[in-house]
C-alpha cells in the first residue's frame, strides 16, 4: 500500500517537523515598561506602565529622569487631548514586544509539542477517519494560534498550515471522499494593521522636556505647578549631566512660570473670597437679580485674568448658583406660605388650646418620669386633661403641611394617658417594674409633646432662609 494511504506522506511529515524545529531570533526590545500617550497635536508623553482611563480622564505616571529608579510624576489629562488610535497601537506594539521577549518561545514550544504529538497519533492510528480528524484539529489550532499570540513566528505557522492542507487532502483522498474538502480550511490572512514604531527611551534632557510638555497640557493649576516644580528639581539634581546653557535658560523660564502661576492663583483666590462674600450678603436679603449680576461679574473678571483657572471659576459659579437656587426656592416657599396663610392661621387658633393643655401636664408627667410620687388627684387630673386634648384634637383637621406634627401631638397625648394608667397599676400592685414602665411612657410623652410643639410653631411661621 502507498505510504499516503497509511498516514501522512513522509516528505510532508518531515517538512512539518523541520518547520516546528526551526527557531527564530528575537532581538531584545527597548524598555517595555515605558508606554507612550500620543496627544492630538502630535506630541507624545512617556507613561511608566499603561495609562488608566477613568471616565473622561487619563491618568498615568511620567518619569522625570531616564534612571530606572528615577522619580515619577502623576499626570492627569482630559481624554479628549489623546490620540487614541496611535496610543493604542503603540501599547499593542509594546505588549507584542514584551510577549516575544518573555513568553512567546515557551508558548510556541507548547504548540510545537502539541502538533508533534498529533502527528505521532496519526502515524500509529490505523483508522483513516481518526487520522483525518486529528490532522484537521491540529490545523485549526495552528490557524488560530498567530492571531492569539501577536503573530509570533507567523511565517512558519503559515508554512505548516500549507503542509497540513496537503496532508488533509491526501487523507481525504484515502477515505474516498475528496469532494468533502472544506473551503473554510484555507489559510488565514495577515492583518493589515501597521504597528506603531517604538520610540527610544528619552534622554535626561528629553525626560525633563516631557514633564514640561505635560505641564503645558494639564488643566489643573496645582498639578501644573507640581510638574513645573518637578522639572526644577530634576534640573537642580542632574545639572552636571545637562547642557549648561539649556539648563540655565530652562531653569530661569521655570522660575518665571512658577511665579506667574502663583500670582494667578492669588488673583483667583482673591476673586473667590470677594465673590462668595458678596453672594452671602445678597442671599441673606433674597436678592435674585443681584446674584444673577454677580454671576456675570465672575465671567468678566475671569476673562480679564485670561481665563487661567477654569476649575476655580467653575467652583465659584457653582457656589453662587447654589445660593441663587436656594434664594429662588425661598421666594417660592414664601409665596406658597402667603397663599396658605389663612388656613395656617385658622389651624393655629384651633391648636393653641390643646398645646397649652399639654404644656400644663409637664409637672405631673415629670413626677411619673422621675418616680418622685404621684397623688391620686394628680393622676386623675392627667386623665381628664388628656381626654380633653384628644377631644379637641380630634375635631381639628390639620393642613397637609402639618399632618405629621399634628400626629405627633396625638401620640404624645396617648403616651401621657398610658403613663398615668400604668403608674396607677404599679401603685396598686406595689410593682416597681411597672413603675419604671410608667416612667418610660411619661418620658416619651414629654419628648413627643415638645417636638410637636416646636414643629407646629415653626410651620405656622413664614419660612426663613437658611
Amino acid at each position: 500500500m502507498h505510504p499516503r494511504q497509511l498516514g501522512l506522506a513522509p516528505a510532508v511529515a518531515a517538512s512539518i517537523v523541520c518547520a516546528i524545529g526551526a527557531r527564530a531570533s528575537a532581538q531584545p526590545s527597548a524598555d517595555v515598561a515605558l508606554m507612550r500617550v500620543f496627544l492630538t497635536d502630535g506630541r507624545s508623553l512617556v507613561s511608566y506602565g499603561e495609562p488608566a482611563r477613568v471616565g473622561g480622564r487619563v491618568i498615568f505616571s511620567m518619569p522625570s529622569s531616564p534612571a530606572p529608579d528615577g522619580p515619577l510624576e502623576l499626570v492627569n489629562l482630559s481624554a479628549d487631548r489623546v490620540d487614541w488610535n496611535r496610543t493604542d497601537r503603540y501599547a499593542e506594539t509594546i505588549r507584542s514586544r514584551r510577549y516575544i521577549e518573555t513568553q512567546a518561545e515557551n508558548d510556541y514550544t507548547q504548540l510545537s509539542n502539541a502538533i508533534a504529538q498529533a502527528l505521532n497519533e496519526v502515524a500509529v492510528s490505523r483508522d483513516p477517519a481518526r487520522r483525518l480528524a486529528v490532522v484537521e484539529a491540529a490545523r485549526r489550532r495552528l490557524s488560530d494560534w498567530p492571531g492569539q499570540h501577536y503573530h509570533y513566528r507567523e511565517g512558519e505557522v503559515l508554512q505548516m498550515l500549507g503542509l497540513l492542507d496537503e496532508a488533509i487532502a491526501d487523507l481525504r483522498a484515502s477515505t474516498g471522499t475528496p469532494g468533502r474538502y472544506a473551503l473554510s480550511l484555507s489559510a488565514f490572512s495577515t492583518p493589515l494593521a501597521i504597528p506603531e514604531p517604538l520610540l527610544p527611551r528619552p534622554s535626561l534632557q528629553e525626560a525633563i522636556e516631557q514633564v514640561l510638555t505635560a505641564a503645558s497640557v494639564v488643566e489643573n493649576s496645582v498639578e501644573r505647578v507640581s510638574l513645573l516644580g518637578a522639572a526644577v528639581a530634576a534640573i537642580d539634581r542632574d545639572r552636571a549631566n545637562l547642557p549648561g546653557d539649556w539648563a540655565d535658560e530652562t531653569r530661569s523660564e521655570l522660575d518665571a512660570a512658577i511665579t506667574y502661576e502663583r500670582r494667578i492663583d492669588e488673583s483667583y483666590r482673591a476673586l473667590t473670597a470677594r465673590v462668595l462674600a458678596q453672594a452671602d450678603r445678597r442671599a441673606r436679603v433674597l436678592d435674585v437679580r443681584g446674584l444673577e449680576r454677580l454671576l456675570q461679574t465672575v465671567g468678566l473678571r475671569d476673562a480679564a485674568l485670561g481665563g487661567r483657572r477654569p476649575e476655580a471659576v467653575s467652583a465659584i459659579v457653582g457656589a453662587v448658583q447654589e445660593k441663587l437656587d436656594a434664594v429662588r426656592r425661598q421666594h417660592l416657599a414664601r409665596e406658597r406660605w402667603a397663599l396658605r396663610a389663612p388656613v395656617f392661621e385658622k389651624y393655629g387658633v384651633a391648636i393653641r388650646a390643646p398645646i397649652d393643655l399639654f404644656a400644663a401636664l409637664k409637672p405631673a408627667l415629670e413626677d411619673i418620669r422621675s418616680l418622685s410620687g404621684s397623688t391620686p388627684a394628680s393622676l386623675a387630673s392627667i386623665e381628664r386633661t388628656t381626654r380633653r386634648i384628644q377631644e379637641l384634637v380630634a375635631a381639628i383637621v390639620p393642613p397637609e403641611e402639618l399632618v405629621a406634627a399634628h400626629a405627633l401631638l396625638i401620640s404624645a397625648t396617648q403616651l401621657a394617658a398610658s403613663a398615668t394608667d400604668i403608674r396607677r397599676q404599679a401603685a396598686l400592685a406595689g410593682d416597681m417594674t411597672r413603675a419604671w414602665d410608667a416612667s418610660s411612657a411619661a418620658a416619651g410623652a414629654l419628648m413627643l409633646g415638645a417636638k410637636a410643639r416646636v414643629e407646629i410653631q415653626t410651620l405656622l411661621r413664614p419660612p426663613r432662609f437658611q
